[in-house]
């Protein structure tokens, strides 16, 4: 089943300057208003662990603009603040269920797209830049039996030899536009550094090509997400909407995206329920 067509987004319009205040909902053909607390905020992350650092939300513009990714099962009047996972601009929806990881096991490893493992299962494809170059390979790897997990080569290492490199354009590029179990692109982003050329090419090529006529799925993982800016620098929060705004043009419709950070766990459960509802929706 094709899950491309079936989702769409909320175009928020969002005063800044007060705790409380109304949005609105842009959507072909009509605007409607609600109530909402300050949904900028979701850029900011504040958890229960002690080991994480809460990002502090920038000042935002009078007016920020804000694409909530809406799906299968969730009319546009039902949107509401506790919808929301925090850090993300992703509503959960009626097909998020049980995101527990019970066991994951290897498969293969495959050199040509062609030889990927051939049944129906589900896959998530992670993709990100690598300054090493050791996966060079389609590494498949069974989740609770049911479902992919697709390590994929890294793009941009430097050590790499031309001919890799080139290999990694071909092969990796095929998988992307003729896997049919194909459920999302996890395309990871580090959000602790100003937009890299590397990742805005990676994600405007996917942005820009299509799978059966569809465009490729994706949800930008901004990771690193903990780590609080440096001496003349910007905080992840900002380096996230910068990358937005630059790749927006090559998006119809805005992707997914959701905070992370590796060390403190920040968005680890969140990421995972997003993958449960696709991943469901896709089964249907």
């Amino acid at each position: 089943m094709t899950l491309r067509t079936q989702f769409f987004t909320l175009t928020l319009q969002i005063p800044f300057h007060s705790s409380s205040s109304s949005f609105s909902v842009t959507i072909p053909g009509k605007t409607s208003t609600h109530s909402l607390l300050s949904l900028w905020r979701p850029l900011s992350y504040s958890t229960t662990s002690s080991s994480a650092a809460a990002i502090p939300p920038s000042p935002p513009p009078a007016l920020l603009r804000m694409v909530l990714f809406v799906p299968p099962g969730v009319e546009p009047h039902e949107v509401n603040e506790s919808m929301v996972l925090p850090g993300s601009n992703i509503i959960i929806g009626p097909y998020a269920g049980d995101a527990r990881i019970k066991g994951v096991e290897f498969v293969k490893s495959s050199g040509r797209a062609k030889d990927c493992p051939k049944d129906d299962r589900p896959e998530f494809a992670i993709l990100g830049r690598s300054n090493v170059g050791k996966t060079q390979l389609i590494n498949h790897f069974l989740v609770n039996k049911s479902w992919y997990l697709v390590d994929l080569p890294g793009y941009g290492f430097a050590k790499a030899p031309e001919a890799a490199k080139m290999d990694w354009c071909s092969f990796t590029k095929e998988y992307f536009l003729n896997r049919d179990t194909l459920v999302a692109v996890l395309l990871l982003i580090d959000a602790s550094v100003p937009p890299q050329k590397i990742d805005l090419d990676c994600a405007n090529w996917l942005g820009r090509n299509n799978l059966h006529g569809f465009q490729i799925p994706i949800t930008f993982v901004f990771t690193k997400c903990d780590k609080m800016k440096v001496a003349k620098g910007k905080r992840p929060d900002e380096n996230i909407r910068d990358f937005q705004e630059i790749i927006r043009q090559n998006y119809k419709i805005h992707p997914p995206w959701i905070m992370t950070s590796s060390v403190s766990g920040m968005g680890r459960d969140e990421l995972l329920l997003h993958m449960s509802q696709l991943r469901n929706y896709w089964d249907q």
